[in-house]
């Protein structure tokens, strides 16, 4: 076994076109470091729907650039027995370390396989490639972007020509052509033959493309702080803030500069605990300044995602960050408002309320989907999507796909519409919860660092399944893994709960997942109460509280984690 290792680490050695790698691999080779060799060589990272990600590194388990360029080198493969040779792929990557290197072997392999590579100009968002797709035509687009992942990982997320992420079976069709490579000497990588798009082709055209988001003449007076949270949203953002007329946002000066290093969070998610401290610190600095903020607007760092904060005097931050359920009912809301016309969509895990909202607007389609967009994307005449890990698609004709600057450009004119009526987002919360119920949501998650729990947590779950849940009995309980009706098969729980007795508990709802993207067991909860006026509301809000912690203790419990 260890001559095993050692082998294989100096086959992959011989080929690795990274000094960094190299030098890397060869001190683990001549240290003898079975430990971490084995770690590193016992498997490939899997290429599937969300392309491939993982920790920067030598080593067929690690991100680096000969697992790039075999990737790359299969998706030409495939890309051409579509019967696309000649046609363009376009490439953009974020400000992690090695993604302009990932990307400029993306190029060299395409170009190298008879493709046409147009290449983003700098690191940019996430939205502006997937809008730059259909914009010029292209056939595929490659991200290089770990999005909110901790600073040493890195990864590479596949579209084809729709615009939208790619699904099965192109994944493992793809994932096929990627094991056929035999040696990185069987890949032509020229120096040069590649396009480097101008500036104005594809962020230009974006930024002319949001002016579809917002409604002529409507309210621009907003006090917004943002944060990029040290990725590369912030000059995109800031354009289409100033192209739409909005006063421009006051930007947290420790987090506004790309740097792959992430050094004021622990993870660059504004989801996560200490995220928004920053943020939260301007906005009270502006506030003693007289300038008091209406909103915080965060993006992650490839800027698909948008957060929201809202004042909260009665907090000790003075801010409260708003659930993506809230921004996602909020944002249809409006564009019912707007009179947007086509289907609104989420995401099984996703809250209910949206389905309440598309009901109470006449003629307005709702669908739910498998977790994520390249699910969503795909719903037939959508016009608006949203999941709950903060990302919203606010304009699919634009780009299909999650879009943080668009998000936060209509959060934006909703706040100013509010404002202008003496009205807050809080206030068209407590609107939503009396007509419709208040719909209270949490998530419990678990990271791990041996990936075998979340499988044992899973298979306990099958093989002991709840009756009841915080006192409210399991209704249904399904196997997702099966498929339903309307969704594909997937590797997750859904259990529906019956109301309480007493009619204080409507119901409630909890899907336990593994993540897609990270090392976590993610159990996403629903509890709905009914509310009969604006008074009533705090106590709802306890009581909403109280189940979901309960159901919270009760889940932990049953998985045995």
């Amino acid at each position: 076994m260890e001559r095993d290792v050692i082998a294989q680490a100096r086959a992959w050695l011989a080929e690795d076109p990274d000094p960094e790698t190299r030098d890397e691999l060869a001190a683990l080779i001549d240290a003898q470091d079975v430990t971490e060799l084995t770690a590193r060589f016992a498997g490939t990272l899997q290429f599937g729907t969300a392309g491939l990600r993982g920790e920067l590194g030598a080593g067929p388990m690690r991100m680096n650039r000969t697992v790039v360029i075999r990737a790359a080198a299969g998706l030409a493969a495939y890309l051409k027995k579509q019967g696309h040779a000649g046609k363009t792929v376009v490439i953009g990557y974020d400000a992690r370390y090695k993604s302009a290197d990932f990307a400029r072997d993306t190029a060299a392999v395409m170009t190298g396989a008879g493709l046409k590579a147009a290449l983003m100009p700098r690191p940019l968002p996430t939205p502006v490639l997937a809008f730059a797709i259909r914009h010029l035509g292209a056939v595929a687009g490659v991200e290089v972007t770990a999005s909110h992942n901790p600073p040493r990982d890195n990864g590479y997320k596949v579209y084809l020509g729709d615009g939208s992420q790619i699904v099965p079976p192109a994944d493992a069709e793809i994932a096929a052509e990627i094991a056929a490579i035999a040696s990185l000497n069987d890949v032509p990588r020229p120096d040069a033959g590649w396009e480097t798009l101008p500036e104005e082709t594809v962020v230009g055209a974006y930024l002319e493309r949001t002016d579809a988001v917002l409604s002529t003449g409507s309210a621009r007076d907003v006090r917004v702080v943002y944060t990029p949270m040290h990725g590369v949203g912030r000059d995109v953002l800031t354009a289409a803030f100033a192209r739409a007329g909005f006063p421009a946002p006051a930007v947290v000066a420790e987090q506004a500069e790309p740097d792959p290093d992430f050094p004021t969070v622990a993870f660059p998610n504004p989801e996560e605990p200490g995220a928004m401290d920053l943020a939260f610190a301007t906005a009270r600095a502006a506030a003693e300044a007289g300038a008091a903020p209406d909103i915080i607007i965060a993006n992650d760092p490839d800027a698909d995602r948008c957060a929201v904060a809202v004042p909260a005097p009665d907090t000790a931050e003075g801010w409260r960050m708003l659930r993506g359920d809230e921004v996602g009912a909020l944002l249809a809301t409006h564009l019912v408002h707007k009179k947007a016309a086509g289907t609104f969509a989420t995401t099984i895990v996703s809250s209910s309320l949206l389905s309440r909202i598309a009901a109470a607007s006449t003629g307005t389609p709702y669908e739910e989907t498998l977790t994520g967009f390249k699910w969503l994307a795909r719903v037939n005449g959508l016009r608006y999507a949203y999941e709950e890990a903060l990302g919203y698609c606010v304009d699919p004709e634009g780009v299909r796909d999650k879009d943080g600057i668009t998000a936060a450009l209509l959060v934006a004119e909703l706040t100013a519409e509010l404002k202008e009526s003496g009205r807050t987002l809080t206030d068209l919360l407590d609107d939503l919860a009396v007509e419709h119920g208040l719909h209270a949501t949490d998530q419990l998650s678990v990271r791990v660092e041996d990936l075998s729990l979340i499988a044992a947590a899973m298979r306990r779950l099958r093989e002991q399944p709840p009756t009841a849940l915080a006192g409210l009995r399991v209704a249904s309980a399904e196997d997702l893994t099966k498929g339903t009706e309307t969704l594909p098969p997937t590797d997750g729980l859904r259990y529906h709960l019956a109301g309480d007795e007493a009619g204080t508990v409507s119901g409630a709802r909890v899907i336990v997942r593994p993540s897609g993207t990270e090392p976590k067991l993610k159990c996403y909860l629903e509890a709905v109460v009914p509310v009969s006026s604006a008074t009533a509301l705090a106590d709802a809000r306890t009581l909403a509280a109280d189940v979901l912690s309960a159901i919270k203790r009760d889940v932990a419990e049953a998985a045995g984690i």
